[in-house]
């Protein structure tokens, strides 16, 4: 099992929290059945559940007929995965723009906590 972790701003706030409180119910059940399968697979989470976009930052996949959510993640030491992010999909390729802030809450994450 891997722990899971919502990544925290320094002023307490969780982006990711957040995003998930915005999502319809149906939704963000299928978004925790989804982060419940992170936990139990960890890296071992594939498509059409997870996939890597580069610079050790994954997504997960959720799809509710037809909107489509993403959250992005990345791994820590010691069996743990930190979710940074998310957001409802409108294009194909996900935004550089969320890639770029999961990046940087990683490397605040990696300095307020260590390496």
């Amino acid at each position: 099992m891997y722990q899971i972790e919502f990544y925290d701003l320094e002023n307490g706030t969780s982006p990711v929290q957040n995003f998930l409180d915005t999502l319809e119910p149906k939704m963000k059940a299928k978004a925790l059945r989804t982060i419940d399968l992170l936990e139990k697979n960890g890296p071992a989470l594939r498509p059409p559940y997870s996939s890597p976009l580069g610079n050790g930052i994954f997504k997960l996949r959720v799809r509710q007929s037809s909107d489509i959510t993403r959250v992005l993640y990345f791994f820590y030491f010691g069996k743990k995965a930190v979710l940074t992010n998310g957001f409802v999909k409108k294009k194909q390729k996900t935004p550089r723009s969320e890639i770029e802030l999961a990046i940087k809450y990683r490397a605040d994450y990696e300095r307020r906590f260590g390496t």
